[in-house]
């Protein structure tokens, strides 16, 4: 199993690190996902028999580096589900970049910078 940064885990979320250009969940690459990944973690440390539910709340996009929270039971991604919907569930993110910034104004989601 590759390595997996798990940030926190408890009976109904696991928290993780995905690293950038990987997948958040299958896609026609078939390169190696973090829904794949984390449940294999989770079926090999609880040595689980069978298919392991594991709830993809939200995506990252491949690029992108950054924190993932997955369900372990169906209620947690129902609760979690919901709070994406009601936008009490927050994402944050945060931009390296590398040249010269020109000193214009953009609108980026709300956000001028």
């Amino acid at each position: 199993m590759q390595n997996l940064k798990v940030i926190y885990e408890d009976n109904h979320i696991i928290v993780v690190e995905k690293m950038p250009n990987v997948p958040s969940q299958a896609d026609k690459t078939n390169d190696l996902d973090m829904l794949t990944l984390v449940k294999q973690y989770i079926k090999e440390k609880y040595n689980k028999p069978g298919n392991v539910y594991l709830g993809l709340v939200h995506r990252l996009d491949r690029p992108v580096g950054g924190v993932m929270i997955f369900a372990k039971t169906s209620k947690a991604a129902s609760r979690l589900s919901e709070q994406v919907r009601e936008k009490v569930f927050k994402k944050k993110y945060l931009a390296v970049v590398d040249g010269k910034i020109e000193n214009k104004k953009r609108c980026f989601r709300g956000l001028f910078v």
